[in-house]
């Protein structure tokens, strides 16, 4: 790690609008709020527009859906519960739900929350039931769990679970007494000052409120995503609503000791300053998506410097917040346009070069003969889709294709463009090509040192024909 080159941090914040303006027009993204905070300063803009149709320049005020961010929300919250007492990470679900019924009967009865908050599920994830607007629609939502198939068995295999989350909500529920919104607002929000966070569109509506966008890979148009916002049962996993402001707010006090100052001037001791440290420290492997998993936290190491974070993509909103907790800095990006997870990465890594001196390199890439490439083609299937990995002229390709809509039943994602595949470790592969370029594979085996699994965004794809 070096140091940065520029020492005044305001000439150092300078940079960023301009970074940001022309990755933006090279991307095709409309609108982008960014926030950071370093050296106790902190730097806040918008830019572009909020919605193509109907347009208004993004602030720092806008608000953005952060999609997957909130699960860290739904960890800590359930984190300030098991302070108090009434919830362990170790105790099996059905503790505090007698009614649970998983189609695994082992999973069923010893599944925790650890399991939960660590991808270690085992079930199928990416399941987003809505049972409607009403304070019993996580439980029954839980109830229908009873139908997610288990792909591997109990704490076996890291594979990005949605699912999962909606078990803590009910959790959360159930020992508070409250909807889980509700409790998420007193626990964490309220105290934290983020008043313009919220769960439920007719609360951000009447602000300033950034829509999505479908960028294109075929020539045409770039155009709003309808419809806006998630089902209830999606709320713990993804369904917060915020401003880069508001999370910086709540970057801080994951930096700090657990504890925050009130705009009353009142200290409020909201976690003890060892579960915010657990929180962030190694709980399991990340499988391809990250190095590590803390308690609901991915966690990564740049240079010398230690990171936590976590990204959100759900409408077409694609959003993104990494924390240096050693070095007291934060980034994070919200954009509403499909390909956002470029730009964001882009800002992150331009921010680490240019506040913490951290330049990220890239992985050599490994050369391996045909007939080992050809040992991994083939048709992998999840539940959102298939991926087809082909071998021509000695490089790897990988198709996705979409198999249903998502994340709304109304919205069909298109398919993207196929790209190169390279290796960077033994059954670790890249992606090299826009729009997924940098994105991280890796193929698991059976026992037998078969091909079974090919996991791709963190989810594991079931090997179905070579």
């Amino acid at each position: 790690m070096t140091s940065p080159t520029d020492t005044s941090i305001s000439a150092q914040f300078e940079k960023v609008g301009p970074f940001v303006t022309e990755a933006m027009e090279r991307l095709g993204v409309p609108g982008a709020a960014v926030g950071i905070f370093y050296d106790g300063q902190e730097y806040t803009a918008g830019f572009g527009v909020t919605n193509l149709n109907h347009p208004l320049p993004v602030t720092d005020e806008t608000l953005f859906l952060i999609a997957s961010i909130s699960k860290t929300f739904t960890a800590t919250t359930t984190m300030r519960l098991v302070d108090q007492g009434l919830v362990d990470l170790d105790t099996p679900i059905k503790t505090y739900l007698p009614e649970l019924q998983l189609k695994d009967p082992e999973a069923t009865e010893k599944a925790t929350l650890r399991h939960v908050f660590t991808h270690h599920g085992g079930w199928t994830g990416d399941y987003f039931g809505d049972f409607g607007r009403g304070d019993d629609a996580l439980a029954k939502n839980v109830a229908d769990m009873v139908n997610l198939e288990q792909l591997t068995p109990l704490g076996e295999t890291f594979s990005y679970n949605n699912a999962g989350y909606a078990l803590a909500a009910r959790i959360v529920e159930v020992k508070t007494g409250k909807p889980y919104e509700t409790a998420v607002k007193e626990l964490v929000l309220d105290p934290l000052g983020m008043e313009h966070t919220f769960y439920f569109p007719e609360d951000a509506m009447t602000y300033r409120v950034a829509a999505g966008h479908q960028v294109h890979f075929d020539g045409r148009p770039t155009e709003v995503v309808r419809p806006w916002g998630w089902p209830r049962t999606s709320a713990a996993l993804g369904g917060l609503i915020t401003n880069v402001k508001d999370l910086l707010r709540y970057a801080r006090f994951q930096m700090g000791d657990g504890s925050w100052t009130d705009k009353n001037g009142k200290k409020i001791q909201l976690l003890k300053p060892e579960t915010v440290q657990y929180m962030q420290s190694k709980q399991s492997d990340g499988g391809s998506m990250t190095e590590a998993v803390g308690i609901a936290w991915m966690l990564r190491q740049a240079g010398e410097v230690r990171l936590i974070g976590h990204g959100g993509a759900a409408h077409c909103q694609m959003s993104i917040l990494q924390i240096a907790p050693d070095q007291q800095f934060a980034v994070c990006v919200t954009t509403n346009a499909s390909i956002g997870t470029n730009l964001c990465g882009e800002i992150v890594k331009f921010s680490l070069e240019t506040f913490l001196g951290v330049s990220e390199g890239e992985a050599e890439h490994l050369q391996l003969d045909s007939e080992l490439l050809s040992s991994y083609t083939g048709q992998y299937e999840a539940v959102l889709g298939k991926l087809v990995v082909e071998l021509r002229e000695g490089q790897l390709y990988l198709q996705s294709l979409p198999a249903r809509p998502f994340p709304s039943a109304d919205f069909m994602p298109p398919t993207p463009p196929e790209v190169r595949l390279a290796f960077t470790g033994p059954d670790q592969v890249v992606s090299l090509d826009y729009p997924s370029k940098g994105g991280k594979g890796d193929f698991l085996r059976d026992k037998d040192g078969a091909i079974v699994w090919f996991r791709l965004g963190g989810r594991i794809h079931r090997k179905i024909n070579s």
